[in-house]
């Protein structure tokens, strides 16, 4: 598990600084160069998607390296 982990470590996305709340959109806008509103009028847009809006920010959220490089669902894996 550890080495999912670090793979995922190894990608260029990180959640934003710039963020509202988990720092997805923000991320996102930084990778691909988008303004963050923008950006963030598309994620809110993809959320109208049935299940898959929603459903995929959930597991993004999860798996996504914050910018200290800690993963929240890798935290909740540690604490068990």
């Amino acid at each position: 598990m550890n080495t999912f982990f670090a793979t995922l470590r190894g990608f260029r996305f990180r959640r934003g600084p710039r963020r509202l709340a988990g720092g997805i959109a923000g991320g996102l806008a930084d990778l691909t160069g988008l303004d963050v509103w923008l950006m963030r009028v598309l994620v809110l847009a993809s959320f109208l998607l049935p299940v898959l809006g929603v459903g995929a920010y959930l597991v993004v959220w999860l798996l996504t390296p914050w910018q200290d490089g800690t993963i929240p669902l890798e935290r909740v894996l540690d604490r068990r």
